[in-house]
């Protein structure tokens, strides 16, 4: 008999966390690109920020067409992502900037590092847009989970610090509740 499957969160009901579940009210649009490989990973924190949060849009996609692009992208949007050396040097958004208030979406780009490399090799135009990026020590609470760069945080966790600093009025830190409820389901079904 196959498991019974959560509709909302789409994890096996005896380790879903919807019941952990908060709805934030943002001004910020978050776009949420996410690989289709991510969309059926257990651990997927680009679905649950989408739960999260009021204005967002989860869009499974490992390549756009430039007409989805041009929809999606409307401005003015930023990128959440490391500022990489094979990356072209672009405008950073300050938190309390002036850039930074007229921001309208975020996009995020949910994947393992390799297949994000590869989403952003096959569209320039995200690679152009203005970068919003964190430095200094990031500690992940991502425990289930591992990365291949050291300060990586998950895609929940990184729209948590963004969000934090680009609309520091609003309460982010509240969509770490349904993340670690995830992760100790977790461990306690290993």
């Amino acid at each position: 008999m196959p498991r019974q499957i959560c509709p909302t969160c789409q994890r096996p009901l005896k380790v879903c966390y919807c019941s952990a579940l908060v709805h934030i009210a943002n001004r910020i649009k978050v776009l949420i690109i996410q690989h289709p490989l991510e969309q059926k990973h257990p651990f997927n924190t680009g679905r649950m920020a989408y739960l999260c949060l009021d204005n967002s849009e989860l869009v499974v996609a490992e390549s756009l067409s430039e007409a989805e692009l041009e929809r999606l992208l409307e401005p003015p949007s930023a990128l959440l992502y490391p500022s990489l050396d094979w990356l072209p040097e672009v405008e950073q958004v300050e938190p309390g900037s002036v850039q930074a208030r007229a921001l309208e979406r975020l996009v995020v780009i949910d994947a393992s590092w390799r297949k994000s490399k590869k989403m952003l090799h096959l569209h320039p135009r995200l690679q152009r847009l203005p970068r919003v990026s964190f430095e200094g020590e990031l500690r992940s609470n991502y425990q289930i989970r591992r990365s291949s760069l050291a300060n990586s945080l998950s895609t929940l966790e990184s729209i948590v610090v963004a969000m934090g600093q680009l609309e520091p009025e609003g309460d982010f830190e509240g969509m770490l509740g349904p993340f670690e409820r995830m992760v100790s389901l977790q461990k306690r079904s290993f």
